[in-house]
């Protein structure tokens, strides 16, 4: 066997069985050898953010990690925005990237460029393998990286990949059971039963059923105030799952919600920073006189907390989110309506990749106690996620619905999601929340301070408009396969999403809202 198919071999022996790709002449050896090792799944994408995307979104419904295959060091670079945001969610994931073959290396082709330094940006585990050799350890112990919640990257040079190997049976690995700190969990409950304002910011494992009962227990016990980080890899919530509220984006919400803490325990979640610098505001959230107590990193949250929960509240049950769902809108659709609408029609079980940015101020409060629901967020900050990973959540959670929200500025960074999406008959339903402008750079050239912001000029303006000419998601979608309807109503909005979620397949609804900034 080649080396392409060893290192296939090796993944799917190691439980890694799909592969996202956007392949290049380098990896051409890998792709033959698909037809070799059916285990492994291909999936096409026509650009490499959406394979990075759909990447992350698999491993965060899967709890482990899928492969990405690009093209030499431009079809990484393509990829880095989704790879920013998989290592900001510490996602498990394995990117292979083919690149010349050793002996080309010396002649500076044209796609030459340095992989290395490219992938180190993103990446918390790099090797070149140069060896065919070694392509079975090399690929065992990218995968075992991985698995500790890093995007783990192999380079491999063409000729090594068709170069003769030899096939190792790998290793069994270990299971990464996370290890709860003794002297961290006593550190918490020293400052959880001191008596002085606590707030507990969960994040990482913690987002889930364990970890969310955990910590609405301690703060039962406590009083504690439980905070989840803004943008959490995997939240689960909705009717009969515990509740716990979001950390605000904007930096002065977010300071109203931490005032007054005296003790500040993390819980798989990083110390709270402001997303940007603005003028005369500090970039440290935490309140001043305030300690600052480290219960878990992202892996092995939710086992600490419920150390501390069994040990400050033993037997005790957390209290749950009641069934409630808005009633139905009527009249021109807002983002508020439109959210509402949402609320009410949530399918059971649905997976909810949220990208709909300033447009989605609404779906929070409104899918508070929809049926219980998975909500993948842009952990990274870097748009163009949401519709690459609604691909992957639909692929890791076959038979569950996926309902992709989408900002419509954002969208178009990977709007090519939705051939896959289509080639691959998946059931996400896309909601495009169209208003035509980048809503939140109005907001923040506000917020900025920036010079003549109260009344900004026709260039200024020019940079945050979406139209001239207005997109047309319908046929954007339509020409990738995927069946489009615009609505401008909430009556139509509850309409179309009805018949999206009855009909298998994908779908995409334009829904068209005025902007909230003016």
């Amino acid at each position: 066997m080649n080396g392409a198919h060893s290192l296939l071999t090796t993944l799917v022996g190691n439980g890694v069985d799909v592969c996202f790709a956007n392949p290049g002449t380098s990896e051409m050896h890998f792709v033959a050898a698909l037809d070799t090792v059916p285990q492994m799944r291909g999936v096409l994408t026509l650009f490499e953010g959406v394979a990075t995307g759909a990447a992350d979104g698999f491993a965060r419904m899967a709890d482990k990690p899928a492969i990405v295959l690009l093209h030499l060091g431009p079809g990484l670079g393509n990829g880095l925005a989704n790879l920013h945001n998989a290592r900001r969610a510490h996602v498990p994931m394995v990117v292979v990237v083919g690149d010349h073959a050793t002996y080309h290396k010396k002649y500076d082709a044209p796609l030459e460029s340095d992989i290395d330094a490219l992938a180190r940006t993103v990446s918390g585990w790099v090797r070149r393998t140069l060896d065919t050799a070694e392509i079975a350890i090399d690929a065992t112990d990218a995968v075992t990286a991985s698995r500790t919640g890093v995007v783990s990257t192999l380079i491999l040079p063409a000729d090594v990949s068709w170069s003769d190997a030899e096939l190792i049976e790998p290793d069994p690995q270990d299971s990464h059971l996370p290890v709860v700190d003794d002297d961290a969990v006593r550190d918490a409950v020293t400052a959880l039963t001191s008596g002085s304002p606590t707030v507990l910011l969960i994040g990482g494992d913690a987002t889930r059923i364990p970890g969310l009962s955990a910590a609405v227990r301690i703060a039962e016990a406590t009083g504690a105030k439980v905070l989840c980080e803004t943008f959490p890899t995997r939240l689960q919530r909705g009717a009969g799952v515990p509740a716990v509220e979001r950390l605000a984006y904007f930096a002065e919400a977010a300071e109203e919600q931490l005032a007054g803490a005296e003790h500040l325990v993390l819980a798989g979640a990083a110390s709270p920073v402001s997303f940007f610098a603005y003028p005369g505001r500090a970039s440290d959230l935490v309140p001043e006189n305030c300690d600052v107590h480290v219960l878990a990193k992202h892996c092995g949250a939710a086992a600490a907390l419920q150390r501390v929960a069994d040990e400050l509240a033993p037997g005790s049950v957390a209290a749950v989110a009641p069934a409630t769902r808005p009633p139905l809108q009527s009249g021109d659709l807002t983002s508020f309506s439109a959210a509402a609408v949402v609320g009410a029609l949530l399918p059971e079980n649905a997976i909810v990749v949220d990208e709909s940015n300033t447009a989605g101020i609404g779906i929070a409060a409104a899918t508070a106690g929809a049926p219980a629901h998975d909500v993948l967020t842009l952990t990274g900050g870097a748009i163009g996620y949401g519709m690459p990973a609604a691909i992957g959540a639909a692929i890791a959670a076959p038979g569950r619905p996926v309902l992709s929200l989408q900002a419509d500025g954002s969208a178009m960074y990977t709007v090519s999601a939705l051939w896959t999406q289509a080639r691959e008959n998946l059931d996400v339903t896309t909601v495009i929340f169209s208003n035509g402008v980048y809503d939140i750079l109005r907001i923040e050239l506000q917020r900025v301070e920036a010079a003549n912001a109260a009344s900004p000029g026709p260039k200024a303006l020019q940079l945050m408009d979406l139209g001239r000419p207005a997109l047309d998601f319908v046929k954007i979608a339509e020409g990738m396969g995927v069946p489009g309807r615009r609505v401008t109503t909430a009556e139509e909005l509850a309409a179309a999403l009805t018949a999206a979620f009855t009909e298998p397949g994908p779908h995409l609804i334009e829904a068209v809202v005025p902007p909230l900034a003016g």
